[in-house]
């Protein structure tokens, strides 16, 4: 009926070992409504969003969807009962084409006892469902794996409202997706709240919820901490609700003295694998360059070049205005030009060993005496840099792969403090962290920046980039189109430029 909820979790609770992961919490979907469930890592989230999926049994509290009382024994049930979760790391057969993705596990077949394939209400169906999506037809026979990012997520959409989704749970949907991918993504989810779909929202980029949900449900430590109408939606309520605290400042901009002189010069770079164009620019002291431009223009590729990933062809590098000689990484790192990565799970950490092995690992060489180790010196740097950047772990043994993306890349940071680096580049510095972690990593770059050190910031998040940086430069299509000193910094500004329109 008009009115009712579409979903109501009661008092939901849940443990694991040592862990009260939900105490009490309680939720409720209405039919065609985008609902964001905002917080922090560690907040509860996942654990919630499990549970209405099947996933996860829970141990007190009581579910209602379409009005009857429910409790999913596994995800299939609750799939067939039209819940459906779409994890942030697609659950797609990257080896079979689109329609064998779309029916995988439920393939239409024709009657009688062979049950032999019917590939064509198959592909009847599976054209259906494309276009509700927005995707071609004709990208029924594509393998999964041809595909960009933006359009698997479109497949896993179009999937799941093949099982007749009436609820559809996004977890961090726009993590790997440009912003053309992205704006897609908004215009389909409009299209299945005008069709009575529901979606729960979840992410950690609050301008996202702001543009998209209807209301939204704040969590913090296991619990409600309270409900967002879409009028309320703004980043201080939202920032305010998640930390339980207010932020006067939530960009530590004001601690920093004026940059000093030039630490970085690239004169004419280029590069294997890069643009044909040549890439200038200068670095100074003690301040934060921010690099922005749309995914694919150039900005990470760049860098790589510059911390020794990449070979570079033609042009040169100055530090402190003299010519250096950066062919690997190690010529990079032992001139303190270092690297924190944009993907720091697959390029700057080992997920399988501890904190301590993670932040040892760069810095042998500081914590050796006649090529071996000293375990008081390796315990000091593991202390200290666990006390300094305050990251949450029970000791230093505990596998990096088990800590929150906000504490993961806090490690990243760790490896690298130990070194006293000159120049840190920073490539997408606090993608997949929450807002609590984000604040402590600007207010670290803050501090690093206070110090003297060159900050090279490559982000693809506007309010970072207007909130953090000193200066930036706008990259696109392979070439560097603009640079903007702080008072010129505004969003229009950055997009003309990453756009080509003011290139």
């Amino acid at each position: 009926m008009p009115g009712e909820p579409l979903l109501v979790a009661r008092n939901i609770r849940k443990q694991f070992p040592g862990v009260l992961a939900l105490d009490g919490v309680n939720a409720t979907v209405r039919p065609g409504e985008v609902l964001a469930l905002v917080g922090e890592n560690g907040a509860g989230k996942s654990t919630l969003m499990k549970i209405l999926a099947g996933i996860y049994q829970p141990d007190g509290g009581e579910i209602e969807f379409l009005g009857r009382p429910v409790r999913f024994n596994g995800p299939l049930a609750a799939m067939r009962a039209g819940i459906s979760l779409i994890h942030q790391e697609l659950n797609l057969a990257e080896n079979l084409s689109v329609q064998d993705n779309l029916f995988l596990g439920r393939e239409t077949t024709f009657a009688g006892p062979l049950k032999l394939l019917n590939n064509r209400d198959a592909g009847r169906i599976g054209a259906g469902l494309l276009q509700r999506v927005g995707l071609p037809v004709s990208f029924l026979s594509k393998p999964v794996g041809d595909l960009p990012p933006g359009q698997k997520q479109l497949v896993e959409i179009a999937r799941a409202l093949g099982l007749d989704a009436k609820l559809l749970i996004m977890d961090e949907p726009t993590s790997s997706l440009t912003q053309t991918e992205t704006d897609r993504l908004y215009e389909v989810i409009a299209d299945l709240k005008a069709g009575g779909v529901s979606v729960v929202y979840i992410s950690h980029r609050l301008a996202e919820i702001r543009r998209c949900a209807d209301r939204a449900i704040v969590l913090r430590d296991g619990r409600n901490a309270g409900e967002l109408a879409k009028a309320e939606l703004t980043h201080a309520n939202i920032v305010r609700m998640m930390i339980g605290r207010d932020l006067k400042q939530f960009f530590p901009r004001h601690h920093r003295k004026p940059a000093g002189g030039t630490v970085l010069e690239i004169e004419g770079l280029t590069f294997r694998g890069g643009p044909k164009y040549p890439a200038s620019l200068r670095l100074r002291a003690g301040e934060v360059l921010g690099m922005a431009g749309l995914v694919g223009a150039g900005r990470t590729e760049l860098s790589e070049a510059v911390f020794g990933l990449r070979a570079i062809t033609s042009g040169r590098i100055l530090l402190g205005g003299q010519p250096i000689c950066i062919r690997k990484p190690a010529d990079a790192i032992r001139a303190g030009i270092l690297l924190a990565p944009e993907d720091r799970r697959m390029n700057g950490l080992v997920l399988e060993d501890g904190i301590g092995a993670n932040l040892s690992l760069p810095n042998l060489d500081r914590i050796s005496r006649f090529d071996m180790v000293d375990a008081n010196a390796e315990r000091t740097l593991h202390a200290d840099t666990i006390a300094r950047l305050a990251i949450k772990t029970p000791n230093a043994a505990q596998a990096v792969g088990l800590l929150s993306g906000g504490n993961q890349q806090k490690v990243v940071f760790g490896k690298w403090l130990a070194r006293g680096p000159k120049v840190l580049i920073l490539d997408e510095p606090t993608r997949g962290v929450d807002v609590g972690a984000k604040t402590e990593i600007y207010a670290l770059i803050d501090e690093l920046a206070g110090r003297g050190v060159a900050v090279w910031m490559i982000t693809s998040d506007m309010e970072e980039l207007l909130g953090m940086s000193d200066r930036a430069v706008v990259m696109h299509d392979g070439r560097i189109v603009g640079e903007l000193e702080r008072n010129e910094l505004t969003e229009e500004a950055v997009m003309n430029l990453a756009t080509g329109v003011g290139a």
